[in-house]
């Protein structure tokens, strides 16, 4: 997989194995109890991690990116919705542990796991978003995706109404 180069040093995205779990489930727990990103309050027990990432792992669709031997982001793709109408759509998540935000890191990411998504014949990627995360909509823009949707005070956080912007990529022409 892609390898990148910041502050000198590599940035390796490979494949996912059982062996990040607990990493990738320390950078979804720090988005869980910190941020939008995730319309959750709920922190992930290491069982709970284990049968989230199993399908990933099993249809090859979880990405890690590592630096210094360290898991330092990842990114998964899933069925956007279950019905088979719609089983050529997908949807993406990114996620770059605190302190390495900015380095490049999720748009290696994201470039992987839209690549894997076409390799594995998907036809369309959609990104949920809360609409004020101005960077994963940049980030996302400059992949190719376009706003397609808004749904205003779709999901509740911290007390707050957020409002989900949905973007999409066509994979294939």
């Amino acid at each position: 997989m892609a390898t990148i180069y910041e502050k000198g040093e590599a940035v390796r995205v490979r494949r996912a194995s059982e062996a990040d779990g607990e990493a990738v489930r320390a950078i979804r727990n720090h988005a869980v109890a910190t941020s939008t990103a995730l319309w959750t309050q709920t922190r992930q027990t290491p069982a709970d991690a284990r049968a989230w990432l199993a399908p990933h792992l099993a249809r090859g669709s979880a990405l890690v990116a590592e630096a210094g031997g360290e898991v330092v982001g990842f990114a998964v793709y899933g069925p956007w919705r279950p019905l088979d109408g719609y089983r050529d759509t997908v949807e993406n998540s990114v996620y770059v542990r605190e302190g390495s935000q900015g380095l490049g890191i999720g748009g290696a990411l994201l470039s992987a796991l839209i690549d894997a998504a076409r390799d594995a014949g998907h036809h369309s990627m959609i990104a949920g978003i809360e609409s004020g995360n101005a960077a994963s909509v940049r980030l996302h823009e400059r992949f190719g995706f376009t706003e397609v949707g808004r749904v205003p005070e779709a999901g509740r956080k911290f007390g707050k109404w957020f409002d989900l912007t949905l973007m999409q990529l066509l994979l294939r022409d």
